[in-house]
């Protein structure tokens, strides 16, 4: 048998003759030998000393090199995601504003990608997070309502993201990764009980959770007027004092002997004022003890929450969590409560800007994304972090109050927050920023979803995305990397609620994006561009317009959707209508009946699921007290 043996006899080399016996390298030598004491054995002598080092090297490398685990943490990019709430599209720098300052954010576009049709999958909260966690679009997963409350109402309502949905964050969380949320959920919390937390952020991926499980509304603040339901609650007490009003007409009918009423109606007409004015008054009396709270994991840190320090508990806790977790693969969401009214702004920043309160909040929150950032920088993880910034849908033009504007601005697009089909409601920020693996200052044209995050982080993370569901969102790289020169999304379907009210049919080949409106909500006043009376524009009913042939717009000329086109100005108009027609059927044979999570039933509130510090109903407690907090 041949072994690899080196044979060293006297010979003509320094007095020796040496042999050298390897089969591997060289298995057609006779007896597997060869005499290196001729000229030209020398060189196969040569030869294989370099092979054998190197071979040898090759084997001590490996044997040098950490684990398989630890090779893949080097691969996985760490994913910051940040999303603003209610941010216009026309709010920013990169994006056309010259009143606000938002260094950091523009940065961001400089040494990344940015999006100029980055689409919300809805105009409203709920169903747009519903939409950006899954990659699916809300109707779904059964995050979009039939009726007028669109969003979650309660942190004691019963609906919520179904426990069956996967976010990117679950799956992160399988691929190894530690994965954080900081802020804003407004997910939902409970099911059945006040402690199952079925819809809690634990519950869906998230490995830690600091921040509101619902969202900032103006009843947080005492020196706000209420905002939750304000004309539902108005009418509320309407009712309660002209039930009143006729129960004291009554009795003091029957003291002066004018209404011929007995003291046990009497009695019971006073019973059912009480009850009528505690059946109301015990949830929306106390809307800021109920959905004004802060939570860390399951313990609620806060109830109600301390608006004045809540900006630098979020900050520290974001901060906190990269330097927790810099050692390995880790998922920051950070959902920030800016820029919902009632617009939290710390001193440091009030009056600062051009803008009034919103532009003051606007930039508040500029300067935390540049705090995060530097967070970043610090613990050298700039080249192995994707970072990507968005809004979740349009500013909300009706937002007012007197002379202050408290919504955002939506640049040149039509329309805003809660309106399904207009793209101020719906197109938003969006900004990729990845050194040495995307280029720095690019622009990219093309329909992107705010769905798409799903399965690009799903794949860069190394995970697979289910394959037991329709996943609406595409992979984004291959578009922000300029390897593919389309977006992949050739239909995109508009919904307000459950009411399909538009859709954008992207058409490759010439480059031109059609829209074709089925419904839009009828201004007030006319001509205004916001629905004034209402404080929200409306999905059905008398308040909206039905289009039949749709109102069809070119996009890539007419991006402000001020010209609808006509068969008669445009040639291509009965094709475009057919074809989106087509799409819309081919869409909906995808869709299947889902529970209704924001039906009527699962967003009203129920004691008996409403997050309590304490015994209920003295929900009150303060975990945070003085802590120490970032200086702003």
């Amino acid at each position: 048998m041949c072994r690899g043996d080196l044979v060293i006899t006297a010979g003509a080399w320094g007095c020796h003759k040496v042999k050298i016996c390897t089969p591997f390298l060289f298995p057609q030598a006779k007896n597997c030998c060869f005499d290196l004491s001729t000229p030209n054995a020398k060189m196969i002598w040569q030869l294989t000393s370099y092979w054998t080092s190197l071979v040898t090297s090759m084997i001590f490398g490996l044997l040098l090199q950490p684990p398989l685990a630890q090779l893949s943490t080097i691969t996985q990019p760490n994913f910051v995601l940040l999303m603003a709430d209610d941010l216009g599209i026309g709010d920013v720098g990169c994006y056309g504003n010259d009143t606000i300052r938002t260094p950091n954010i523009d940065r961001l576009a400089r040494e990344g990608v940015k999006l100029t049709q980055h689409i919300a999958a809805a105009p409203l909260c709920t169903p747009s997070r519903a939409a950006f966690l899954t990659g699916r679009y809300p109707l779904r997963s059964g995050m979009d309502a039939i009726n007028n409350y669109r969003v979650i109402f309660w942190n004691g309502g019963s609906g919520g993201l179904p426990p069956n949905e996967t976010t990117f964050a679950k799956i992160l969380q399988q691929q190894g990764y530690s994965t954080g949320l900081i802020g804003k959920w407004h997910q939902g919390v409970n099911c059945e009980s006040r402690n199952d937390h079925c819809h809690h952020p634990l519950n869906h991926g998230f490995d830690y959770f600091y921040g509101m499980p619902f969202t900032l509304i103006s009843d947080c603040q005492t020196t706000e007027a209420p905002e939750m339901d304000r004309v539902f609650r108005r009418k509320l007490w309407l009712y309660t004092q002209m039930i009143c009003l006729f129960t004291l007409t009554a009795a003091l009918g029957r003291i002066t002997g004018l209404i011929p009423v007995r003291w046990k109606t009497l009695t019971c007409l006073a019973g059912f004022s009480l009850l009528f004015f505690v059946s109301w008054f015990s949830s929306y009396g106390f809307v800021r003890y109920w959905n004004c709270i802060m939570m860390r994991n399951h313990e609620i840190t806060e109830q109600p929450m301390v608006t004045e320090r809540t900006t630098s508990l979020i900050l520290r806790e974001s901060i906190a969590f990269i330097e927790r977790n810099k050692h390995k693969p880790f998922l920051l969401f950070l959902s920030f409560l800016h820029s919902h009214t009632p617009l939290l702004t710390t001193e440091k920043f009030l009056g600062k800007s051009s803008h009034g309160l919103y532009g003051d909040n606007v930039e508040e929150m500029d300067w935390m994304v540049g705090q995060v950032l530097d967070a970043i920088d610090k613990e050298g993880l700039k080249s192995t972090t994707l970072v990507y910034f968005a809004s979740d849908h349009g500013g909300w033009l009706e937002r007012q109050e007197d002379t202050r504007q408290l919504g955002g601005w939506n640049g040149i697009y039509r329309g805003g927050k809660a309106m399904g089909g207009w793209e101020g409601g719906i197109r938003v920020p969006g900004i990729l920023r990845w050194p040495g693996v995307l280029p720095a200052g690019t622009v990219i044209n093309e329909p992107t979803s705010l769905m798409d995050i799903y399965p690009t982080v799903t794949h860069l993370a190394g995970g697979v995305v289910p394959q037991d569901r329709v996943i609406d969102g595409r992979d984004l790289m291959p578009l922000l990397q300029g390897r593919v020169e389309h977006s992949e999304h050739e239909f995109l379907f508009h919904y307000c609620g459950i009411h399909l009210h538009a859709v954008r049919w992207h058409q490759k080949d010439s480059g031109a994006t059609w829209k074709a409106h089925y419904v839009t909500p009828k201004f007030h006043p006319l001509g205004a561009g916001a629905c004034y009376d209402r404080g929200f524009c409306p999905c059905f009913g008398e308040g909206v317009t039905q289009h039949e042939p749709p109102l069809l717009f070119d996009l890539s000329q007419d991006p402000s959707e001020a010209k609808p086109l006509s068969a008669d100005t445009e040639p291509l108009f009965d094709t475009v209508v057919e074809r989106i027609g087509r799409a819309i059927e081919e869409h909906r044979r995808t869709l299947t009946p889902v529970p209704e999570q924001l039906s009527l039933y699962n967003v009203v509130w129920k004691p008996w699921l409403q997050p309590c510090c304490g015994t209920f109903p003295f929900c009150w407690c303060d975990k945070e007290g003085d802590s120490e907090l970032a200086d702003l």
